[in-house]
């Protein structure tokens, strides 16, 4: 029992270990001369117009669900008319980033870690080496700043659009211009609401591309290894997507209330 505990804690000091050198190739790569521009902007329309339809709907579901199931309680006692600013607080605040995290962590760093493992298994990597390219600078680097770069704007247009649900399931019952609809949400939000908010998707972001880089770069050998890079990819980033908001809602609370 002890052994295996020793061997478990081990091996856990050692993919930090590896983390904390992934991390530092990945900050020096980033300054130096040879920026792939190119492939840059490619990721960044592979992580942001190809989610864009996903985060579009789920935004404006979000929205939608968020209004119907909080409506009818408002009603109940005479504050139907807080609703708008409660759907805005609450999606702009927590749930659209922290959703629309989640989805491009299932999106993109699945992808990511399928893409680099198998890259990996198939030892392109290794042959980017010996060709004298620098795999990091154009895999990795690349990556992780279209996803810190996008995930935020990807999150700015699901509130956006959460909003737009939000106002078509008021009036499932009601009637209320979409002109006041958005007045009293806009109304009902502080920039101690927003600043934080789109603060964290930018480490929310660096956390999906981070992840699905380092899971896809470090695969082991065989086809197999492809899979569970992708998935462990997928349940590492959501841990660490849960774990930097719940750091950022005790920093705000602490700076802003």
């Amino acid at each position: 029992m002890a052994s295996a505990l020793t061997s478990a804690f081990n091996k856990y000091l050692e993919m930090v270990g590896e983390q904390v050198v992934f991390t530092g190739q990945f900050a020096r790569n980033i300054f130096r001369d040879g920026f792939e521009w190119g492939e840059f902007l490619r990721q960044c329309f592979i992580v942001g117009y190809r989610s864009i339809s996903l985060v579009a709907i789920t935004g404006f579901i979000i929205g939608f669900v968020l209004t119907l199931q909080t409506q009818p309680t408002l009603k109940d006692f005479g504050a139907e008319s807080y609703v708008p600013g409660m759907v805005s607080i609450s999606i702009v605040r927590e749930i659209g980033p922290v959703i629309i995290a989640l989805i491009c962590t299932g999106k993109v760093a699945s992808s990511i870690g399928a893409e680099l493992g198998s890259m990996k298994v198939t030892e392109q990597i290794a042959a980017m080496e010996v060709s004298s390219a620098n795999p990091v600078q154009y895999l990795v680097v690349t990556r992780v700043l279209a996803c810190t770069v996008m995930v935020p704007l990807l999150t700015i247009m699901a509130d956006a659009l959460a909003l737009l649900g939000g106002w078509v399931g008021v009036n499932i019952q009601d009637h209320v211009s979409i002109v006041l609809f958005f007045r009293k949400s806009f109304n009902a939000l502080h920039f101690s609401d927003l600043i934080p908010s789109v603060i964290k998707t930018f480490f929310f972001g660096y956390a999906i591309g981070f992840v699905g880089c380092y899971k896809g770069y470090h695969a082991s050998r065989g086809t197999e290894s492809v899979g569970r890079a992708a998935n462990s990819a997928v349940v590492s980033a959501s841990l660490w997507i849960i774990l930097i908001d719940a750091i950022a809602v005790q920093i705000t609370n602490l700076v802003y209330y």
